[in-house]
């Protein structure tokens, strides 16, 4: 181990006046993701000696059916936020509605809600194939001193204070921005901290990786179908190379270091798209945004969506800002109106 590494906590506070609501709670905030991330990453590594893997035997508010990791992380984050005690609320993909912190402190004079996709692309762990967690943090809009509700998590994406992922596979990191650009940190398992690994990180402006299920082509917009064919024609610099995991967090985490674009799209199945826009596309816009690319629903700024639901749904092109405005351009060619 390099002694000049920065662990992550070192790091907030030595970057606290980058953010504008410097109080000393982001750290604790911050420390409380690391802490479940950890907890996460250790039985992730078990799955296969225990019984962590395949069906729990329910589906969540989107009708899918839950893993049994998906069930474990999403306890082990709401268990950690909220004994962090600096979150006044949590909602997650894995839950019915928004969570109101109530127990042996005050937390209606908390400043921060947590919106969470505990384990994104959890159906890989079967097949030991690299998953992640999401989330993202916003101020509450309502009073101090009252429950939080519902409009306090249907912000913008532009009001995020921060987001963030965390990568489980040959290694685990944490990334995230607090609007002040990407950084990047490796979990040494043999100290148990973080390390300052991959900082500011960036997108290339262009790159030659596409990431998308192609097994929906039949499915897909007349645009997104042209895009494709773009991304595979032999001419110039192309064809692209095509890398898709199944995982948006991996997908993302490659496409950032190497340069790419990650698409999920509206389909005839899906004709508000798959992700949502809360706990998977905000927060990885944001991430997008301040690593230099662009993150759009194919015409229009993710982080500029007003949300109306918790589980919102929402298409997603974001990566290498000259990838993404290709792919607008084609999309921009069958708009409606």
């Amino acid at each position: 181990m390099n002694k000049n590494y920065v662990t992550l906590g070192e790091f907030i506070i030595n970057n606290q006046h980058d953010f504008k609501y410097s109080s000393g709670e982001l750290s604790r905030l911050i420390n409380s993701i690391r802490l479940a991330a950890k907890i996460v990453n250790h039985e992730v590594n078990k799955a296969g000696l225990v019984d962590i893997l395949g069906a729990a035997g329910d589906t969540n508010v989107q009708g899918e059916d839950q893993q049994k990791l998906d069930v474990y992380a999403n306890d082990v984050f709401k268990s950690a936020l909220i004994n962090g005690e600096i979150v006044c609320g949590i909602t997650s993909e894995e839950e019915n509605d928004y969570i109101t912190i109530e127990g042996k402190y005050n937390a209606n004079d908390n400043k921060y809600v947590v919106l969470i996709d505990p384990l994104d692309g959890s159906s890989n762990i079967d097949v030991n194939v690299s998953v992640g967690t999401i989330f993202s943090i916003y101020r509450r809009i309502t009073p101090l001193g009252m429950p939080v509700k519902k409009e306090d998590f249907l912000q913008k994406g532009s009001e995020q204070v921060a987001a963030g992922y965390i990568v489980y596979s040959t290694s685990t990191m944490l990334v995230y921005t607090t609007g002040n650009g990407v950084n990047g940190f490796t979990l040494n398992p043999a100290t148990g901290s973080f390390y300052l690994s991959h900082p500011n990180m960036k997108f290339p402006e262009s790159g030659n990786i596409f990431s998308i299920n192609q097994g929906n082509y039949p499915h897909f917009p007349k645009g997104v179908k042209d895009y494709i064919k773009y991304c595979q024609e032999e001419i110039e610099d192309r064809p692209y190379t095509y890398r898709y995991i199944g995982s948006m967090v991996s997908d993302f985490h490659r496409n950032i270091i190497k340069g790419g674009i990650y698409i999920y799209p509206t389909s005839s199945k899906a004709p508000n798209g798959k992700l949502r826009l809360l706990y998977e596309c905000n927060p990885m816009a944001f991430l997008t945004e301040q690593a230099g690319g662009k993150a759009t629903n194919g015409f229009n700024r993710i982080l500029d969506i007003q949300p109306n639901e918790l589980h919102e749904r929402s298409p997603i092109f974001c990566g290498s800002i000259k990838m993404v405005e290709k792919a607008e351009s084609f999309m921009l060619k069958y708009k409606k109106g």
